[in-house]
């Protein structure tokens, strides 16, 4: 969910995974598309996915949360958890921290950003609060590049 340009869902297809890309740029879905092509990518948003109940064995949403206000991730969480069969999994990937920060240059262009910066014990909670309950917990040191540490929740939709 928040695909972008498709990198990580070709990765995952390539692995062997049956997926599929969501983002809400019209213009990620069309170089994704260009770029991948036979992979499949929709419009679409994290807050409203056009997916039945428990049709998903997994959600991936590989820093496509950064740029949520809670309201928004405790929306898409939620979400996440009416997509997921009991059983599934959630992989989030994000940015540790406790600040929104706004970005003006990014990616070389001018950019007018918020970019969320969370701690895993929050990021946790909402999980949590949407029904969705941590399995494991990554926490690791910036890269080269990178401002601050970096962290991965997986959290799992209980069977019944």
């Amino acid at each position: 969910m928040g695909c972008g340009t498709g990198r990580v869902t070709s990765h995952l297809r390539d692995a062997g995974a049956d997926v599929f890309g969501v983002d809400p740029s019209p213009g990620m879905i069309a170089v994704a598309r260009d770029t991948h092509p036979g992979l499949r990518f929709e419009v679409g948003s994290m807050t409203g996915l056009d997916l039945p109940d428990a049709s998903l064995g997994g959600v991936l949403s590989w820093y496509s949360t950064v740029h949520m206000p809670e309201d928004e991730l405790a929306s898409s969480f939620a979400e996440f958890h009416r997509v997921l069969a009991p059983g599934g999994y959630a992989l989030v990937a994000f940015e540790v921290g406790d600040e929104r920060v706004r970005l003006e240059r990014a990616y070389g262009h001018e950019v007018a950003l918020d970019v969320y910066r969370w701690s895993p014990d929050r990021l946790a909670a909402l999980l949590g609060t949407a029904g969705l309950v941590e399995s494991a917990r990554l926490v690791r040191e910036p890269d080269a590049g990178e401002k601050t540490p970096q962290a991965f929740l997986l959290a799992r939709r209980p069977h019944v």
